[in-house]
């Protein structure tokens, strides 16, 4: 799972082969609503809410009366390698507080809750997202859409990652926009829609994927998160932020492994001898994912105006002998760039 909610989830999980009394405990411990009824070997049996076992009360079952009647066995859950917007999607759409996480085998391993994502922690960090590129390369999808206005699982790409940084506390959130840029603004309007406020920094000529922090209204006081519009991702930018705050970074760069397979036999030689032949091998790499944390310090770098690529800044900081961190980024990433990347974003990764 990208970045599960998982609050007390022990607390909540209570034998199929309990009681009434046994749930309400589970209930009262856990603080969310829903026991989870496991079966001998962890499998999610059934899941029992509050008002469930307040029923089965009403109705005359004593406490000591067998669980196993009263609690839903046909229930809603997502799998380890679903998201948090899938698990938001499904929670708004059944109308229901909590959905357990369950893993290959059929046994929670992590809770998600409605209030988390609707009242997580508030952070002070920025969010500034760059969503104002052409997208040729998924033409003709991209003609009369911004690519991060493609859908994938039914939500535009920019809302998922709106929605994302939101439920990780993030409410102030600067959206970068050039091409098709009022189809943007039209969505997401001030963002009070989606639990955020959101502004624009207008791009009149192409600023590089740095340029943007140049139209910010003023200097941040704490790191902010910069992000490219057309990702797919889960990862967890709470513990990216504390990550970075950790190391007094100048700069983290998000960053992920990458193997690449040679479809081909590689011949290493010696002007005509051949010295060595690998089949297929296979290269593995660290790349960025087009997610950083910056601090302040490093934002004023940035002119007013002046075009600049993330690469271009982090050499400047290198360069000058400043710290830039690393931070893996797990789970779900896909960088929507192409149509394969597109498709397999659709697919669920």
């Amino acid at each position: 799972m990208a970045d599960p909610v998982a609050r007390r989830l022990d607390a909540c999980l209570v034998t199929a082969a309990g009681t009434i009394r046994d749930a309400l405990l589970a209930v009262d411990r856990g603080a969310a609503g829903i026991a989870l009824a496991v079966e001998e070997g962890g499998r999610l049996a059934g899941v029992v809410t509050d008002g469930d076992l307040r029923r089965a009360l009403l109705a005359g079952a004593s406490l000591d009366a067998r669980l196993a009647p009263h609690m839903t066995t046909v229930f809603s859950f997502v799998e380890q390698d679903q998201s948090r917007a899938d698990a938001l999607d499904l929670m708004v759409a059944r109308r229901i507080s909590a959905v357990p996480v369950l893993d290959e085998q059929g046994r929670p391993v992590a809770l998600h809750l409605l209030h988390a994502f609707v009242a997580p922690v508030q952070r002070d960090n920025w969010a500034i997202v760059m969503a104002g590129g052409r997208g040729s390369r998924l033409a003709p999808l991209t003609d009369t859409l911004p690519k991060p206005m493609l859908r994938v699982a039914g939500r535009p790409i920019l809302e998922r990652i709106v929605l994302h940084l939101v439920g990780h506390g993030i409410t102030r959130i600067f959206l970068s926009i050039n091409y098709l840029g009022h189809l943007i603004e039209d969505h997401f309007g001030d963002g009070s829609a989606f639990g955020a406020r959101i502004e624009y920094l207008r791009e009149d000529a192409p600023l590089g994927t740095g340029g943007a922090l140049g139209l910010l209204p003023g200097p941040p006081v704490a790191p902010v998160l910069l992000l490219n519009g057309d990702l797919v991702t889960g990862v967890d930018v709470g513990d990216l932020l504390d990550h970075h705050a950790r190391g007094g970074y100048a700069a983290t760069v998000g960053t992920r492994r990458y193997v690449h397979t040679i479809p081909f036999g590689v011949v290493e030689r010696t002007e005509d001898r051949v010295t060595g032949l690998e089949e297929k091998p296979s290269l593995e790499r660290e790349v960025s994912t087009g997610i950083y944390a910056l601090s302040p310090s490093t934002v004023r770098l940035v002119e007013p105006g002046t075009p600049i690529t993330m690469p271009e800044l982090i050499a400047r900081l290198l360069a000058s002998g400043e710290a830039v961190g690393a931070f893996e980024v797990e789970g779900d990433w896909v960088d929507v760039g192409q149509r394969d990347q597109l498709a397999r974003a659709r697919e669920g990764g």
